[in-house]
């Protein structure tokens, strides 16, 4: 995967973006007419990084901050408030990154009542089908890591697919790992839609004592309203987001993918050691156990 594509879609742009916004005003009060048109081209390429980034942001925070930016660009004609303007607009884009930042850490687990993981997911965890003879990343897991996983992905799942193969199947696991989202995203489902999709099936496996996690979906450009909504959701059902680059990180390795969405053996060996590293504190070491369980 090219580094920049990996920049853009784990949201990272949306921060190197705001850094060159920032500076573009900083550069703004400098009483030198060369700097201060170096600053209009640092301001450009800084918010095509932002916009591009899609990085799901509440509505209100872009909205104060295009409007401090917007007043910063007009009043910069008049000098008496050039630096009063500048000010404020670096003061709003600080404060969208304070509300983006949480989004990048990866969330913590407590210990769970048993070692045991249900996973949902599309053909990133499931496989291409019957022609795709790789070993797949939860049996992987599960051998490795002696955690009995409920794997539920199937290829070309959805949202509202997997709510129907989830009610098929009692969960009885206390942790749970959703990735899910990317058919979606990439066909003919409607924000709207996906909206109702997830927040049914996000309702039907969250339950007191369960620890659920969801990867969050690396989005192309101009497609922040599904990342608002799984964020939305998440906080609804207090479900763990995984941060974009994480899935992102396996995919970008050299030999992870078959064609650069779907894993292959590598990618899932990748996987499981990425998906241990997020689920590993729910199911400490036991002394005890000698095999996976079957």
């Amino acid at each position: 995967m090219n580094w920049l594509v990996y920049h853009f879609a784990s949201g990272q742009a949306f921060f190197s973006g705001i850094a060159l916004v920032v500076l573009a005003a900083a550069a703004s009060i400098s009483a030198s007419r060369a700097v201060r048109r170096a600053a209009v081209l640092t301001f450009c390429v800084g918010v095509m990084a932002i916009a591009v980034s899609s990085s799901a942001i509440p509505y209100w925070c872009y909205a104060v901050a295009i409007v401090a930016t917007a007043a910063w660009a007009v009043s910069g004609l008049v000098e008496k408030w050039r630096r009063w303007s500048a000010c404020a607009a670096i003061v709003a884009w600080a404060v969208a990154a304070a509300v983006e930042l949480p989004y990048h850490f990866t969330p913590t687990l407590q210990p769970a009542s048993a070692r045991s993981l249900t996973v949902i997911g599309d053909s990133i965890t499931a496989g291409l089908g019957d022609n795709d003879h790789s070993e797949r990343w939860p049996a992987i897991f599960a051998r490795e890591h002696h955690v009995e996983v409920c794997d539920l992905s199937h290829a070309g799942e959805t949202a509202a697919s997997a709510l129907k193969r989830a009610q098929g199947r009692p969960i009885t696991s206390p942790v749970v790992l959703l990735e899910i989202g990317g058919n979606d995203l990439l066909g003919s489902t409607s924000c709207a839609q996906f909206s109702k999709d997830l927040d049914a099936l996000l309702a039907h496996v969250s339950a007191p004592q369960r620890q659920v996690l969801m990867f969050e979906l690396p989005l192309p450009p101009f497609s922040h309203e599904f990342g608002r909504i799984q964020r939305s959701l998440a906080r609804k059902y207090n479900v763990s987001l995984v941060p974009k680059r994480v899935l992102l990180s396996v995919l970008a390795a050299g030999d992870a993918t078959v064609d650069s969405i779907h894993l292959s053996q590598a990618g899932h060996e990748r996987m499981a050691a990425s998906v241990w590293e997020l689920v590993g504190p729910a199911f400490p070491a036991r002394d005890d156990i000698k095999a996976a369980p079957r």
